[in-house]
């Protein structure tokens, strides 16, 4: 089946694939292109839309892209940096102004089709320094932001050029903060372009099985299973497209598996027709061998993939496989956080974008179905698979595992950024919080980049506004912070060391316990369907003298995992999960993750 198409122009950051992923809730294909991408890559597209990035400027080198899209006589919208690329491309201007970001109030003028059926006033979500300051020849202002209760309008919020179809937004419509963005975008892709709504799950897994079979041809395929969500439905959707008998599934017990959960996989699996191609291997003392020592978080990353890969080719070998594929269950955001595009930046390396992968995707050694897709759709592809639900709503569960949730330190306590302690105490003063940074780094995002940054607990009653207020304030004005925790305990610390700990069978086993002690409690409490997702971390901390492990608990609120928000569940479950970790022995303290992402990232590593 032919589908109209959106393309979605990526500058970069991580909107690219949140717009096309909104265009295709529509019912609407959506397709990535590169802004370097040959004019006849364009053809047969019914509209484009160009992506911004707060990374991303019009005055920026990195701006040089192919300028004959706007010849195009397709409709484009532009969206922030594009928005902005619009305006000068026709003969506008664009120049540095106060920055806006957050949500912003904008007010319609006229009747634009991009509009239709919202309300005068509508509140929308910023993130720019630049703004469009003249308007090009044939343009008009469809809406401004600002001028309520006397502030400064904000011009040229929205513009438009209904005779050639050019639309520019300064604001973000992709982002669930701007209320009725995706109205927005239904306008644009199906009332200016005339998209048709075909594109669904069922199309995806028909249209999907049709291109493996393609690019497989009478090749086998061989796929690593962990047993998340990822890996099942890649495994079930192989298994459909191929058959089952040509599937060959491979799960590694890495030793950074959680309690329980290689039998768990071998039994799901046993279960779903693959008999004598599900395969076991145990190569976690291999795995912990090659980390023994090794505290730097990326190349913990790069190890742990490394030595998968290691492990794949020693059992393709053994089991006379050698002209196989290599199947991953990569998903977009494994590939956006790793630097998967030009101007995206590396956050986080994942197992699966290792160099060596990289070599074996260029051969045309890899295929990857679920490549396109976020979490939320590869579960909807699994419940159309007939997946049962507690496969496809568990918990999303890292490829490197626990190795990642396992913090480690040589022991030296990095340098904090000059002034920082003196701006906690300042901004604490009067809240009715106290706070100190904890001497150990984390990975996060700033700004659609990774920042490698300090942890904050707080301890105390906030006197104002609620503890998401107070931390979100925190990281953004005290220089050197990605995290905010709380401190389960009530009581703070007047010194806190890092201790040199590296990944060790030892402080896996009792990071297994703690992990099972909150989840189980999740369940138990009707919570666990209600998370997204809840790491269980452990920094190797000696507090006010105490040795052990510190632990910290990172429930968070999500759909896509490019965004998420701190879950805070009730005082009483707090006090449960505190009393549980505690209990288990080797743990000297307990804290509650209240940051965003950004600035924060979901895993700690």
């Amino acid at each position: 089946m032919v589908h109209d198409r959106i393309a979605v122009v990526d500058f970069g950051g991580q909107y690219a694939h949140l717009i096309a992923t909104k265009i295709r809730r529509l019912k609407v294909r959506a397709e990535i292109l590169q802004p370097e991408d040959s004019i006849t890559t364009f053809e047969g597209f019914k509209g484009i839309i160009l992506s911004g990035s707060p990374a991303l400027s019009s005055f920026d080198e990195d701006a040089a892209y192919n300028k004959g899209i706007f010849d195009l006589p397709i409709p484009i919208l532009g969206l922030c940096f594009g928005h902005q690329e619009i305006a000068k491309h026709y003969g506008g201007q664009v120049q540095h102004t106060k920055r806006e970001y957050g949500p912003a109030r904008l007010k319609l003028h006229g009747k634009s089709p991009v509009f239709a059926g919202l309300g005068e006033r509508e509140t929308v979500w910023m993130s720019h320094g630049d703004s469009v300051t003249a308007l090009p020849a044939g343009f008009e202002e469809i809406a401004s932001s600002g001028g309520e209760d006397g502030g400064a309008v904000n011009h040229n919020a929205a513009i438009a050029d209904e005779t050639r179809k050019r639309y520019g937004f300064q604001f973000h419509p992709e982002v669930d903060d701007t209320v009725h963005g995706d109205e927005m975008l239904s306008n644009f892709a199906i009332g200016i372009c005339g998209c048709r709504s075909d594109w669904t799950t069922d199309n995806f897994i028909e249209e999907r099985s049709a291109l493996l079979r393609e690019e497989v041809g009478n090749r086998d395929v061989f796929l690593l299973v962990s047993g998340g969500v990822d890996s099942t439905v890649c495994a079930v959707l192989l298994g459909r497209a191929l058959g089952p008998e040509r599937v060959h599934l491979l799960h590694i017990d890495n030793g950074l598996m959680r309690k329980n959960e290689s039998a768990t996989v071998l039994e799901e699996f046993g279960k779903r027709g693959f008999g004598d191609n599900l395969h076991f291997v145990d190569a976690s003392e291999r795995f912990l061998s090659n980390l023994a020592g090794v505290t730097a978080p990326e190349e913990k990353r790069r190890i742990i993939g490394d030595t998968f890969l290691d492990v794949y080719a020693d059992e393709v070998a053994g089991l006379s496989l050698d002209g196989c594929v290599l199947a991953q269950g990569t998903i977009y955001p494994d590939t956006i956080e790793t630097g998967g595009t030009k101007r995206a930046d590396v956050i986080k390396t994942h197992h699966n974008r290792v160099p060596a992968v990289q070599k074996m995707i260029a051969e045309g050694l890899v295929v990857e179905p679920l490549s396109e897709l976020y979490k939320v759709e590869v579960r909807e592809v699994g419940e159309k698979l007939g997946l049962p639900d507690e496969l496809v709503w568990r918990h999303p569960f890292p490829g490197p595992g626990l190795g990642i949730r396992l913090l480690c330190s040589d022991g030296r306590a990095p340098s904090l950024p000059e002034g920082a302690e003196s701006k906690l105490m300042a901004f604490t003063d009067g809240s009715g919080m106290e706070g100190a940074f904890l001497p150990i780094r984390s990975v996060g995002v700033k700004g659609d980049l990774r920042s490698y940054e300090y942890p904050v607990m707080v301890w105390g009653e906030v006197k104002h506004g609620s503890l998401e207020e107070f931390a979100s304030r925190l990281y953004s004005e005290v220089p050197g912070v990605n995290r905010c925790v709380l401190d389960l305990q009530g009581k703070g610390f007047k010194d806190a060391k890092p201790v040199a700990a590296g990944v060790t069978r030892e402080r896996l086993d009792l990071l297994r316990e703690a992990d099972y002690a909150v989840m189980d409690i999740l369940r138990r409490r009707g919570l666990y369907s209600k998370v997204w997702q809840c790491p269980t971390v452990f920094l190797p901390l000696e507090i006010d003298g105490r040795k052990g492990e510190f632990c910290i608990i990172r429930p968070v609120l999500s759909e896509r995992a490019m965004t998420a928000r701190p879950a805070l569940p009730a005082r009483d479950v707090l006090e449960e999960l505190r009393d549980a970790a505690i209990s288990i022995g080797g743990i000297n303290g307990i804290a509650l993750d209240l940051t965003t992402k950004p600035p924060g990232t979901i895993e700690w590593e």
